[in-house]
């Protein structure tokens, strides 16, 4: 049974996404287009709109994959690890599928994955259920 740190995880994701959410901010007021007959709204089609991708991708999957954690999650000491081994440092494709539920997990406010991590005892989220992994203080 690992510790499920939920406080830490909050906050953890709190910080990713505050990051994540303020980049994708600027991509869409460079690359999108003012939406006609609106004030303050932009709006992103076709390609354009998958730039919005890179950020997630960059400060989720590849931070955690090659630094061993996101930057909240470093800040809040902890790091994922694989469920069976929790001396292994994770996978691409475990850290890919971790963060591919984000949505679902985030869903209203993050209920969804409150629910999931207090349902479990290793305090897991989809996406750590999917991927085999465990997030464990290392500090």
């Amino acid at each position: 049974m690992t510790k499920p740190y939920v406080g830490r995880k909050i906050f953890a994701a709190i910080i990713d996404y505050s990051i994540i959410v303020t980049i994708n901010f600027y991509i869409i007021l460079t690359f999108g287009e003012p939406v006609p007959g609106e004030t303050a709204s932009y709006q992103m089609n076709g390609f354009p709109a998958l730039l919005n991708i890179i950020p997630w991708f960059i400060f989720t999957v590849c931070f955690e994959y090659f630094l061993g954690s996101t930057l909240g999650n470093g800040i809040v000491s902890l790091k994922p690890v694989t469920q069976e081994n929790q001396d292994r440092k994770i996978t691409f494709i475990q850290s890919l599928k971790r963060h591919l539920l984000d949505p679902v997990d985030m869903f209203f406010f993050g209920v969804v994955a409150y629910l999931v991590m207090k349902s479990n005892q290793n305090g897991q989220r989809l996406g750590d259920i999917w991927a085999k992994t465990v997030v464990v203080k290392y500090r």
